[in-house]
C-alpha cells in the first residue's frame, strides 16, 4: 500500500492545531530602555481588537474549576507564580494579588479560518478556539496564539494543513505563481459570513520589492491583519507598537489528533506528523528523505503507548518545532474536553510548550539587542560610548532578571511533563543558546569594568599632577607665612622681591620632579628595597640626572 493510499483510509476523528509566533517588539524610542509594551494596548480604540483577557485565577470559586486545578498543581512552586501570580497581601477576609508577569490579550471577531489547498478544489473551514497575544513584563516578546480545529479528516489534509498553515510568508514561488509550501489562500472569517482578510502568497513583487527596500521579509497580509494594531517595524504603516521577526518563518505548533486506531499509522506517518514534512508526494516510498535512525529515542514519549493493547494509549511526540498528542478517538478520557487528555492538551501541555519558546524568543531579543548596542558603538565619539556603555548595562540588568523570573531548568514533577518539557527544550538549543548569551554579557560587562577601571587609574595621576603642581603655592605661601620673617609691614617691592625668592626655585624644583618623575619613583623604590645594596640606591640616584637616550636609539 503506497503513502497516498494509505492516508486515504486513515481519519482523524477530531484535529487541533495550536500555532505560537514569537515575535520581536521594536523599543517605542530609538535607543530607549526596556518598556512594557502591553500598556498600549490598554487604550481605548475602536481600531484595536484586542481586550485583556480576564484571569480566571482570580480568586472567585464560581470561575474556578477542577481543569484548573489540574493545570495549576502540574508545575513547581516557582513555575506556578510566574503563569498565575501568588497572594501579596490580606486585609481581613479581602486577598490581594501579586500579578503574574504575563499579560494576554484577546480578541473575538474571527470565527474561523477557511483554507485553499493546491491539490483541491473543495475549502476547509476551520473553527478558531482563541486569538490570543502573550506579553511578558520587562521583556520586549510577544507570541501570537491561534488554536483552530476540525473533526473528521483525511489523514493527508492533516498532514498538508500542520505543513502549509503556519507559515508567514512564501519561501519561493511554484510555476503557477503561487506561494510555494503555502496555502493555496487563507482566510479569517466573522462570525457573519463576512471574509475579513485574505492571504496574499501568490503578490511575488510585493515580497521581492520589500525585502530590496528594507532588507527584511514582509509579513502575508492575513497575519498582518491579524495582529494590527501591531505593525511589521518597516512598513510604513502607522500602529501603537512595531514588531519584526525573531525565528524561522514557520511558527511553532502542537498538534492533537483523535483517530479510529492510531496503531495503523506507520513509523513514517509519526515522522511526518513530528518533524512537520507535509504529506509526502504520491507514490514516493515510506520515509523518503527522511532520517528515522534512532527516531523513538529522539522524539517519542511512549510510557502510555501501548500499541499491542486493546486500548493503545497516547503517544508524545516533540521535535521542538512541533508537539505532537496521538490517541484513540474511541477512548473518552482521550477526548473530554474539560478533565480528560484533550483539556489538558489545550492547558498544561500547551504551557509546556510554551515556555520552553519563550526562552529561546527572549534569549534571541536579548542578543539581537547586545549586537544592536556593538553596531551603534563610534569609538572616537563620547556620546557614543556613553550610550554604547548604558544600552550594555540595561541587557545585563534585563538579562538578570530574565534569569531569576523566568529562567527554569526544570518546571514539573510529573514524569510525563517533565520529560516533554526536557525534550523539547533540548531541540530547541534554549540552554546552549543561554550559555553563550550570558558569557558574551560578562564578557562585554568585565570591558565595561575594565575600562571604568582604567578611566579612574588616568584620573588619579591627573589629581596626582594638579598636587604636584599645587606644591608651588604651598611652598611659597608657606615660607612667607612663617614667623621668621615678619615682611608683613615691609614695602611692597620687598615683598615681591621675597615671594619671587621663594616661588622661582619651588617652580624650578616641581617642574624638575614632573620632568624626572619616572626615575625618581624608580629611586624611590630603590631606595625602600632594602635588598638592595647601598651602590645600587646610588645608581638609581645618578640615573636620574643622566640624559634619556632618543627613541630608536640604541
Amino acid at each position: 500500500m503506497d503513502q497516498a493510499t494509505n492516508d486515504a483510509n486513515q481519519r482523524v476523528r477530531h484535529f487541533r492545531q495550536i500555532l505560537m509566533w514569537p515575535l520581536q517588539l521594536m523599543p517605542l524610542t530609538t535607543g530607549g530602555p526596556f518598556q512594557n509594551h502591553s500598556q498600549l494596548l490598554d487604550r481605548p480604540d475602536p481600531d484595536n481588537p484586542w481586550r485583556e483577557l480576564v484571569d480566571e485565577f482570580c480568586g472567585d470559586p464560581g470561575q474556578f474549576h477542577e481543569r484548573h486545578y489540574s493545570e495549576f498543581v502540574t508545575f513547581l512552586p516557582y513555575v506556578q507564580r510566574f503563569l498565575y501570580g501568588e497572594v501579596g497581601s490580606r486585609e481581613g477576609s479581602k486577598v490581594h494579588y501579586d500579578e503574574s508577569p504575563i499579560r494576554i490579550f484577546r480578541r473575538h471577531d474571527v470565527a474561523k479560518v477557511r483554507m485553499r489547498y493546491k491539490d483541491s478544489d473543495q475549502p476547509i473551514d476551520f473553527d478558531i478556539v482563541h486569538l490570543d497575544l502573550y506579553f511578558f513584563y520587562d521583556i520586549e516578546v510577544v507570541i501570537l496564539v491561534v488554536e483552530i480545529f476540525g473533526n473528521d479528516l483525511e489523514l493527508r489534509r492533516v498532514h498538508d494543513t500542520l505543513y502549509r498553515f503556519g507559515r508567514a510568508y512564501p519561501p519561493s514561488w511554484d510555476d503557477d505563481g503561487s506561494g510555494s509550501h503555502c496555502l493555496q489562500s487563507a482566510e479569517w472569517i466573522a462570525h457573519d459570513g463576512q471574509v475579513l482578510a485574505v492571504s496574499d502568497y501568490e503578490k511575488r513583487r510585493k515580497y521581492l520589492s520589500f525585502v530590496s527596500r528594507f532588507r527584511a521579509p514582509c509579513i502575508a497580509s492575513h497575519w498582518e491583519f491579524l495582529l494590527r494594531p501591531l505593525v511589521l517595524h518597516h512598513s510604513d504603516a502607522d500602529g501603537l507598537v512595531r514588531y519584526r521577526q525573531i525565528e524561522y518563518h514557520r511558527m511553532p505548533l502542537l498538534a492533537y489528533l483523535a483517530m479510529d486506531d492510531p496503531r495503523a499509522l506507520s513509523r513514517d506517518d509519526f515522522a511526518r506528523l513530528v518533524l512537520v514534512t507535509g504529506p509526502g508526494k504520491l507514490g514516493a516510498p515510506p520515509a523518503a528523505g527522511l532520517q528515522l535512525d534512532d527516531f523513538e529515542a529522539r522524539y517519542c514519549y511512549d510510557r502510555y503507548w501501548h500499541p499491542h493493547a486493546e486500548q493503545p494509549g497516547t503517544r508524545l511526540l516533540s521535535c521542538g518545532h512541533a508537539v505532537v498528542m496521538l490517541g484513540s478517538a474511541r477512548d473518552p478520557y482521550f477526548t473530554e474536553l474539560e478533565n480528560g487528555l484533550l483539556g489538558q492538551f489545550r492547558h498544561q501541555f500547551f504551557l509546556l510548550a510554551l515556555i520552553p519558546h519563550f526562552h529561546k524568543a527572549a534569549l534571541l531579543m536579548l542578543s539581537d539587542r547586545l549586537v544592536t548596542a556593538l553596531n551603534h558603538l563610534r569609538i572616537g565619539d563620547a556620546e557614543s560610548v556613553k550610550d554604547f556603555k548604558r544600552a550594555i548595562r540595561q541587557i545585563l540588568e534585563v538579562f538578570l532578571r530574565f534569569t531569576h523570573r523566568y529562567w527554569f531548568y526544570e518546571i514539573s514533577d510529573q514524569a510525563q511533563a517533565r520529560a516533554l518539557f526536557a525534550m523539547t527544550r533540548a531541540h530547541l538549543g534554549t540552554e546552549r543558546l543561554y550559555t553563550e548569551l550570558r558569557e558574551e554579557i560578562q564578557d562585554m560587562s568585565q570591558y565595561l569594568d575594565s575600562d571604568s577601571l582604567r578611566r579612574q587609574s588616568n584620573t588619579v595621576v591627573r589629581l596626582t599632577v594638579v598636587t604636584t603642581a599645587g606644591l608651588i603655592a604651598t611652598i611659597t605661601t608657606g615660607v612667607l607665612g612663617m614667623n621668621l620673617l615678619d615682611a608683613a609691614q615691609a614695602p611692597f617691592g620687598d615683598r615681591l622681591a621675597l615671594f619671587l625668592l621663594v616661588a622661582v626655585p619651588s617652580a624650578l624644583l616641581t617642574g624638575f620632579a614632573i620632568a624626572k618623575s619616572k626615575p625618581l619613583a624608580d629611586f624611590l623604590e630603590a631606595l625602600s628595597d632594602e635588598r638592595l645594596a647601598p651602590r645600587a640606591k646610588l645608581a638609581a640616584l645618578t640615573a636620574v640626572w643622566r640624559r634619556p637616550r632618543p627613541p630608536g636609539k640604541d
